[in-house]
């Protein structure tokens, strides 16, 4: 009777929340098809709590598998490098413990917040994790049992060492891994506690917990800090009253808050695969900031600020994507992103990861873009805190290598923008892009041009990484031989499936149309890549594969992505939830949205206290644009300005089912002249 009541107030809750009950947890979950998890987290926290399945995929979970090896507590979601995290692995277990029983799994729920499974063993778990705290209530059937833990487990052989006493029926320790592909060394700080132990026995990293062979139900909580241990277990103490009840209606409180910020109404499919993908943009950066304002810095040293602080980098995968949806969606919270990436510079940046990472990171090139673009939108950078430290950073931009000096020079130009064209070096060194691209990019007639990683190239190919001159569109137009060739080589390029959409270097290649004499192209190629069947030949193996998959990108299932696809932080999931909102910043370091039909009849961004919305006024599938208004009056132009936006009002995109020529007279196109 007591558990049927737990279950309908489980139930009472679960329904209160409109969008929380949108999203699919399970989207990606399955295969090398975005490397995505339903772990228990919370909006931009590390502590992320979910099985580990025989077999698993990068983040430890595979939708399919049966065979459950224990609980991790963490995970960078949609990344590489065959995944990173998996730290303190919890194993329930019946019997002596002498030796650890593998699991089945046999029925499971999950969504924002929360994780519950049954096995066919008769130990059933309900999860949940409320920002970087966690409990796990764990069902046993009579008899012998416990719980063994392994503070070495880590995915893909991370791990590096961990310390801890035992105080009482608590342990309060930090463990090191390797962060993502091994490149540098995280710290979590954690206190874990197990209320009814009645044995410890600790070998090294490996511990037994014996339960009371009447327990039916028995509890672990666990806390993590990324600053000290005693701030782990000061989370834990604060938490503990708190009843699982009670943090789970928190946690999917706090989960709505986030997925409000952006409200759609239409298609009810694409609105629960709107609000799936937009949880997965949530994962990350991590909060590192304690209540009292203290947080630990790359270079290992606890530090004080205002601003809360946040760690946990893809700045290369997601720049492009994710961060800009971040600062539409939370304007207020964005200054926290501006702030820590400022801290970078000032403290250790490191284009992958260092030594004393304060959480599990991947790579942070292109930050200083990152940066001009928040101060253009209105945030403080710090700049003059960090000077200098941009300035040594330039020495490391990697000009060897056709895709790098692409990069390289588009960091150039960042950087030629945020010291205002004081000094000419950086503009001259952006400007070099063009002997490079001359030299490895104009003549497609070359037999590599379609070979993955071809003159050491990352993951792409020549015809894929010649679009990546964002910041000089205009040039890039003269250098390909005037509007009508670059127009004739951007259809072949779209038309005969040269993209690769299992990866980032060509993702905003399609804003490059706005460029062309067929602008109207850039709109009817946003409905497409998010929503119809695509013919995709790349992989992110680095192979252009015989067969090519052909299928939707974009699906709301658990092999959700192309095969091979990471979401890379959000990367992925962020440039569809963008689309279906129908904006799209083509030049990140320009607050300047290109505009497409939204995939709903109405949107409405929170943007601070100044909502704006924006609503399709037309048929059902009408892909292109015949006249767009803000506040009531004729915008004439096919983009805005994020100072429009913030403004507040309605911008209203009246459709045409063929494509017609508005907005071709206003044209925005970069240019470095």
């Amino acid at each position: 009777m007591k558990k049927t009541l737990l279950f309908c107030l489980f139930l009472a809750v679960h329904t209160l929340f409109a969008q929380v009950e949108q999203v699919n947890v399970f989207l990606g979950s399955s295969g090398d098809h975005g490397q995505l998890s339903p772990g228990a987290s919370s909006a931009f926290h590390q502590l992320s709590i979910l099985p580990l399945t025989n077999p698993t995929t990068h983040t430890g979970y595979e939708f399919l598998a049966k065979e459950i090896r224990g609980f991790t507590h963490n995970r960078m979601e949609g990344v590489g490098c065959q995944g990173a995290g998996g730290l303190i692995l919890i194993q329930p277990y019946l019997g002596s413990g002498k030796q650890i029983p593998v699991l089945h799994k046999k029925t499971e729920d999950a969504g924002p917040g929360f994780y519950d499974v049954e096995t066919t063993e008769g130990i059933a778990a309900q999860i949940v994790s409320f920002q970087d705290y966690g409990r796990e209530v764990f069902s046993f059937p009579g008899g012998a049992k416990g719980f063994y833990l392994d503070f070495s487990h880590t995915f893909n052989s991370a791990f590096v060492d961990n310390h801890f006493e035992r105080q009482g029926d608590r342990l309060v320790g930090a463990v090191r891994a390797k962060t993502t592909c091994h490149v540098g060394t995280y710290t979590i700080y954690y206190a874990l506690e197990v209320p009814l132990a009645s044995e410890w026995r600790i070998e090294g990293n490996k511990i037994w917990v014996t339960l009371p062979e009447d327990t039916e139900e028995a509890e672990v909580n666990i806390a993590f800090s990324a600053v000290d241990s005693p701030s782990a277990l000061a989370r834990l103490e604060r938490n503990m009253p708190i009843s699982y009840l009670e943090l789970r209606n928190a946690v999917q409180q706090d989960w709505n808050q986030w997925l409000g910020a952006i409200e759609v109404q239409g298609d009810p499919a694409l609105k629960h695969m709107f609000y799936s993908l937009f949880y997965r943009t949530l994962q990350s950066p991590y909060r590192i900031t304690e209540i009292d304002g203290s947080y630990r810095a790359t270079d290992g040293q606890i530090r004080k600020s205002e601003t809360p602080r946040l760690h946990g980098w893809a700045v290369w995968d997601n720049y492009k994507t994710q961060l800009p949806l971040l600062e539409l969606a939370y304007p207020a919270f964005y200054q926290q992103v501006a702030s820590s990436l400022s801290d970078l510079y000032r403290y250790g940046k490191y284009d992958f990861a260092g030594p004393t990472e304060p959480a599990n990171s991947v790579r942070t090139e292109h930050a200083a873009v990152v940066l001009l673009d928040a101060r253009r939108k209105g945030y403080d950078i710090h700049l003059d805190a960090i000077r200098d430290s941009l300035i040594r950073d330039t020495a490391r931009f990697d000009f060897a290598k056709p895709d790098k000096a692409l990069e390289a020079a588009y960091d150039m130009w960042a950087m030629d923008q945020l010291f205002e064209g004081k000094d000419p070096i950086y503009k001259e060194r952006a400007q070099s892009y063009k002997a490079v691209w001359n030299k490895e990019f104009k003549d497609l007639s070359k037999r590599d041009v379609d070979r993955m990683s071809a003159r050491n190239m990352y993951q792409g190919t020549i015809r894929q990484y010649r679009w990546n001159v964002p910041f000089d569109v205009k040039g890039l137009v003269e250098l390909a031989g005037g509007q009508q060739a670059f127009t004739e080589q951007l259809d072949d390029f779209y038309d005969n499936y040269y993209f690769n959409r299992a990866n980032e270097p060509d993702l905003q290649s399609f804003t490059l149309y706005n460029a062309t004499t067929t602008p109207w192209r850039y709109q009817e190629w946003v409905h497409r890549l998010a929503l119809d069947t695509v013919v995709q030949y790349y992989f992110n193996d680095n192979s252009r594969g015989i067969g090519a998959h052909i299928d939707r990108i974009y699906k709301n299932e658990p092999k959700a992505f192309v095969r091979t696809m990471d979401d890379d932080a959000g990367a992925m999931s962020g440039w569809w939830v963008l689309s279906a909102i129908g904006l799209h910043q083509p030049l990140i370091g320009e607050p300047i949205y290109y505009l497409s039909v939204p995939f709903f009849d109405e949107v409405r961004l929170a943007n601070n206290g100044k909502p704006f919305y924006i609503k399709r006024n037309g048929a059902e599938g009408e892909r292109y644009i015949e006249q767009i208004l803000l506040n009531g009056k004729d915008l004439g132009r096919v983009w805005i300005s994020r100072q429009e936006i913030a403004r507040g009002g309605t911008l209203e995109i009246k459709t045409s089912k063929d494509p017609t020529p508005y907005g071709a007279e206003q044209p925005f196109i970069t240019s470095l002249h």
